[in-house]
């Protein structure tokens, strides 16, 4: 499930044969020239619109923490993703606040709150619970396990620990929570393969694929600039794709 950050993204993964794609919170900051954490609730879900719109496959939303803090809270945000047609979403542990890991038991009671809207929806949304010690600087995989089961009983379908990397601990996770397990794929975790033996049941890319495109971009500005040359767009064959993917 490859995570796309615009329209053009989202349609050239599409294309490339992929059968549900997600939102990036971070790449979709970036987009907008911000850094992660930096969108509003309103930007999010005009920004889930025009995906859903984009594409004919089903959207996972990155939704951070649900924006308990705006009108409505938790609930009215999972309300606005369900009519922007999102099929999925996430909400995760992290208060970039104040830069630290929420309480399990508040971040559990967000969990339940979301699942509780969306099972009153007519489509009800694939609820991701995320735990985000590992990309925080928190190396506790038993609480890390801990925080999973707890978002499992408050109501969570999935659940997403970004930042494992290692087949044991993944492991470990699979077998504990019992339930769809999300793993991110970073450049050190195992192949796809050796996840799916394992029992994970679904692979994400969060901004991994925005990063290495806006990557490509600095390099080759830096040689325009730097060296005068354009190299950077030798092959071409990007071109087909593009023709393939937006001709229609």
């Amino acid at each position: 499930m490859p995570n796309p950050w615009d329209i053009g993204s989202a349609r050239l993964l599409e294309a490339a044969g992929f059968e549900a794609l997600a939102t990036t919170s971070a790449g979709f900051a970036w987009s907008l020239g911000r850094l992660d954490q930096n969108v509003s609730r309103d930007e999010l879900v005009a920004h889930v619109a025009m995906l859903a719109a984009a594409t004919d496959l089903p959207l996972n939303v990155d939704s951070e923490r649900c924006y308990p803090d705006d009108p409505g809270g938790v609930t009215r945000a999972v309300e606005l993703l369900a009519e922007a047609g999102a099929a999925g979403f996430s909400i995760e542990d992290y208060n970039p606040e104040t830069g630290t890991m929420d309480d399990v038991t508040g971040a559990a009671e967000r969990v339940a709150e979301a699942a509780e809207a969306s099972r009153k929806q007519d489509e009800p949304l694939v609820l991701t619970g995320r735990a985000e010690n590992h990309i925080r600087g928190v190396d506790d995989l038993d609480d890390t396990i801990a925080r999973l089961i707890a978002y499992r009983d408050a109501g969570a379908d999935v659940v997403y620990a970004p930042g494992l990397t290692e087949l044991e601990q993944i492991v470990r996770v699979v077998e504990a929570v019992r339930i769809p397990v999300n793993v991110l794929a970073l450049p050190s975790v195992p192949s796809l393969g050796e996840l799916a033996s394992a029992g994970v049941r679904r692979i994400s890319t969060g901004s991994l694929l925005a990063g290495v495109a806006y990557g490509a971009l600095l390099e080759g500005a830096r040689e325009l600039r730097e060296e005068g040359t354009s190299h950077y767009a030798e092959g071409g064959t990007w071109r087909d794709a593009l023709k393939a993917a937006f001709d229609s």
